[in-house]
């Protein structure tokens, strides 16, 4: 499919389309890269700007928001300084259920993030195209009934056993929630989605195909029918499933047009098990950004060999972390760039 660029609300036009080319599995004359990390998380000068300030009367502005899909389901979430969201009052038992707000409100409760998503785009004038995000049902599940983090999710693993119906019904009630969401990101001025399923790697592959994967596939269908329906161009969308490498060949076949792989996938396997059909994403081990500029640049060059110069947009296997210095980053980037043309030469 070409790399057709929706521009709604009269948008600058784009200048740079090597991502979306790539996302479409169009040829690129070099590999685009882009890393994963909240502003508030990583880069210093945001860290500055926002330490006296509420998160959530932050995020409220369209200048530097927050998903909150789940604030906007009737959840009461707090941000804790160090540990992320947190969820006072979790999902204990199945007429807690009760208590959410009709999913079909979700994209109306979310105004602030279409504005910021809006502003956003205009802001960058054309130089890159703008990404929307969104936790997939199964990883928002989690945060639902476990309150918060949670290094083995064995309360939300013990409603999948205890409670198959109702946990059914809960991913239902976020897929609901969910495609509108991102059909209004969409809207708004994101040029590509990518869906995180953030804890795939809590479900082995017979928990995953009956919990998370129906969930994953019914939100690229039904986001892809609804712009069609809203008369919005197809933009291309991820699928992240960290640690889900057991499910390679379901997630490329689950209607999304590009996989991301976290580090611990061997690039030339993942490419022979999901084919030539999907875009590849990924997949350096973040924690290589600490390594010496020099050594960045031979780790790329490793990774560039290891996927092939096509179908491939490059990124960490993760996100950044808060402790990372921004100059690695960035050597990062120029590597991806320097290299990939050296590529194509060959």
């Amino acid at each position: 499919m070409e790399a057709k660029e929706s521009r709604p609300q009269g948008f600058p036009e784009l200048k740079n389309d090597t991502f979306l080319r790539a996302a479409w599995g169009e040829e690129t004359d070099y590999t685009p890269v882009w890393c994963m990390r909240q502003a508030g998380r990583y880069l210093p000068e945001f860290r500055e700007t926002r330490a006296a300030q509420d998160f959530f009367s932050t995020c409220r502005s369209p200048e530097a928001c927050c998903e909150l899909t789940l604030q906007a389901l009737g959840m009461e979430v707090t941000m804790v300084p160090g540990k992320g969201p947190s969820f006072p009052e979790p999902l204990r038992e199945e007429r807690d259920l009760e208590r959410l707000r009709d999913p079909a409100t979700v994209a109306s409760e979310l105004g602030y993030v279409f504005q910021a998503i809006t502003l956003t785009r205009q802001q960058l004038a054309g130089r890159v195209p703008l990404i929307g995000f969104a936790g997939a049902p199964w990883t928002l599940m989690t945060y639902m009934v476990e309150g918060g983090g949670s290094s083995t999710m064995s309360q939300a693993k013990r409603w999948l056993y205890q409670r198959p119906q109702a946990s059914h019904q809960l991913l239902c009630i976020l897929t609901d929630a969910l495609v509108p969401y991102l059909v209004g990101q969409v809207a708004a001025g994101a040029q590509a989605l990518q869906l995180f399923e953030s804890h795939a790697g809590h479900l082995g592959p017979q928990l995953f195909s009956k919990f998370a994967l129906p969930y994953i596939r019914d939100v690229s269908k039904r986001v892809k029918a609804g712009l069609q329906e809203t008369g919005l161009a197809p933009v291309p969308m991820i699928i992240f499933a960290k640690d889900g490498h057991f499910a390679l060949e379901e997630l490329a076949q689950a209607g999304y047009e590009v996989v991301g792989l976290d580090w611990t996938v061997a690039p030339e396997k993942a490419r022979e098990r999901v084919g030539k059909t999907v875009t590849l994403q990924g997949n350096l081990d973040p924690c290589a950004l600490y390594a010496s500029e020099e050594e960045i640049g031979k780790l790329v060059q490793q990774m560039l060999n290891d996927f092939g110069p096509q179908r491939y947009i490059a990124n960490l296997g993760h996100g950044l972390y808060p402790d990372m210095d921004p100059e690695h980053v960035g050597a990062f980037v120029d590597a991806v760039h320097k290299h990939s043309r050296l590529l194509r030469q060959n």
